[in-house]
């Protein structure tokens, strides 16, 4: 028993090796082989919400028709979480057979869209081999970063490397910020909508100036031209499916809306407590993700204007009572809503935050009213 379970793990091993030696030998490609950049549709996961890039190598005469993709990574991963927080989680090239990548966008109902290259067969090969080089070496892993390094800008990164110019850049406007940019992917998503919302930062309120969302690609390569042609002369529909718009009882605006009116109608003490808690709790989150989290998208997140640590003071001085330092701490957190509604003047997710900002405004004042020291008049 015991030599027939090491046999077949040798067995596994020359396995894998032989499969590895394989795919890291460098074919010569043929005249008739070519490469499309694949898009792939959003869905309703939150994995999907923004959709996918990857690369197709396709040579019949070499029996070559696979995907690669730089969006793999491991959820088996130890503290899986914790690392996609902190933002070393590392992420990692996959080689696929079209037709398994193919089979399960069907299976899954998102578009597929190809845009063949137009570069010469020496370009294809050096961007084959770089392909092939980044799936044995340590460039197959990366550490993820939301704006920077995904599935997307490692594609526009390699065929860059491989054309050897800065070819494929941005098309389009590029004076829109990130955050504008992300909006309409929420559609019909709320919660998602306002939980990205109030963990970015400032980096997304920067201008959208680099690509990185794959139908970004998709339509900034229709628009670049390399050596006096198209990059891309057509965009072909591999799937195409009707869209599915997902439809929830509390995942919308009516819901928030409705918590919140609930909370100033009702005015009850310990649900204005619970708000209040929620908020500081919340806050201290964004402020611990800030200093913990190498994803320079959670940092100087100002929206801890609102999501106020402060609050937690304010809470603990009005269980004991004291009602000079809970009339201190209201204004003190009245004065951080100004400015924080100042701040977001010109913020995309302004409306989205208004309703949190006026109901903290109302309880805040309240509260500053209920406990404001009364001067004695003397007679």
């Amino acid at each position: 028993m015991k030599f027939s379970t090491h046999l077949l793990v040798i067995c596994f091993l020359l396995g894998l090796f032989s499969i590895s030696k394989t795919y890291s030998q460098e074919r010569t490609l043929s005249a008739n082989s070519k490469i499309s950049i694949l898009t792939c549709g959003t869905a309703n996961e939150a994995y999907s919400l923004f959709g996918h890039t990857a690369i197709r190598i396709s040579d019949p005469e070499n029996f070559i028709d696979v995907v690669y993709n730089y969006g793999a990574f491991d959820f088996s991963t130890p503290n899986f979480v914790l690392k996609f927080i902190k933002g070393d989680l590392q992420y990692f090239a996959a080689i696929h057979p079209y037709s398994d990548f193919i089979n399960e966008y069907t299976y899954e109902h998102r578009d597929v869209y190809e845009q063949q290259l137009q570069i010469s067969l020496p370009l294809r090969q050096d961007l084959y081999n770089n392909l092939q080089q980044s799936l044995t070496s340590g460039e197959s892993y990366y550490t993820y970063k939301f704006i920077d390094k995904n599935c997307t800008s490692m594609v526009v990164d390699i065929i860059n490397k491989s054309l050897k110019q800065n070819i494929v850049v941005k098309k389009g406007d590029t004076a829109i910020t990130y955050r504008s940019i992300l909006y309409p992917y929420f559609d019909n998503h709320f919660y998602e909508k306002l939980g990205t919302s109030i963990i970015f930062g400032k980096k997304v309120d920067q201008d959208g100036t680099q690509i990185f969302l794959p139908f970004e690609l998709l339509e900034s390569l229709k628009k670049i031209n390399y050596n006096g042609q198209k990059l891309v002369t057509q965009t072909i529909p591999v799937l195409t499916f009707e869209k599915q718009i997902e439809s929830s009882w509390w995942n919308n605006p009516y819901s928030y809306l409705i918590a919140l009116l609930l909370i100033l109608i009702l005015n009850i003490k310990k649900l204005n407590q619970f708000y209040f808690l929620l908020l500081s709790l919340i806050g201290l989150f964004f402020i611990f993700a800030g200093f913990y989290s190498f994803h320079e998208e959670l940092a100087w997140n100002y929206n801890v204007l609102l999501f106020n640590p402060l609050l937690l003071v304010l809470l603990f001085f009005t269980l004991t009572n004291n009602s000079r330092y809970i009339y201190k701490l209201a204004i003190a957190n009245l004065i951080c809503l100004v400015i924080y509604l100042i701040l977001l003047a010109n913020k995309a997710h302004l409306l989205i935050v208004l309703p949190m900002i006026i109901t903290s405004g109302v309880l805040l004042v309240r509260t500053a009213i209920k406990n404001k020291k009364r001067i004695p008049i003397i007679i």
